[in-house]
């Protein structure tokens, strides 16, 4: 069942896709860093940054090596910005009353986001010193986007700014307890990479 992940040719594709996905994002981004203060830029771009994540944790399966951190983060944070992606584009769209299909783009790209994260789930080796990192970088994130106001902007939706941070800090919660039970409390594959 798990072949296919553990397939090199995919792996490669997977790596690629990744590494362009996350210099979109951070492309996506800049008119908003153009307007953020350089302290905050770290905070800024989740999404490219989960996605770079995931591209370390890729690169590391093909030179069959595990880097656990970088596990623990793109796990969080693929399936918490993914997530929160999808639900604020459905979102938008019902306050707008109108299909964007920049949204529907978006919701695509953050739900593949979420659902890369989960299929390796079975794989990943990091530990609970690993996860309480990648715990506080999400929170951490919470409070930079809904207490010092630099979450992405979404035309028109900051003046629900209390509920969409409200909202997300139970998503936060709902995704650290999923990534602790999947990766910490469950039986584990060995990463058995596959010729072409």
């Amino acid at each position: 069942m798990y072949a296919w992940l553990q397939n090199r040719t995919f792996l490669r594709l997977l790596l690629i896709i990744n590494f362009l996905g996350a210099i979109y994002g951070y492309i996506w981004y800049i008119p908003q860093l153009e307007i953020t203060k350089p302290v905050f830029w770290l905070f800024v771009p989740d999404s490219p940054t989960a996605v770079l994540f995931f591209f370390f944790v890729i690169a590391a399966f093909l030179a069959k090596k595990h880097w656990p951190l970088m596990e623990a983060l793109a796990f969080v944070s693929l399936m918490k910005y993914g997530l929160w992606a999808v639900g604020m584009n459905i979102f938008l769209m019902i306050d707008t009353q109108t299909l964007i299909w920049t949204g529907v783009m978006l919701m695509i790209s953050h739900g593949f986001m979420a659902i890369q994260a989960m299929v390796y789930a079975p794989f990943y080796r990091f530990r609970i010193g690993h996860f309480m990192i990648a715990a506080v970088w999400v929170l951490h994130n919470d409070v930079i986007d809904y207490l010092f106001g630099q979450m992405p902007i979404y035309m028109g939706l900051e003046r629900f700014l209390p509920y969409i941070g409200y909202a997300t800090f139970w998503l936060t919660i709902f995704v650290l307890t999923y990534v602790y039970q999947k990766s910490l409390k469950e039986n584990h594959f060995k990463l058995e990479l596959f010729q072409d």
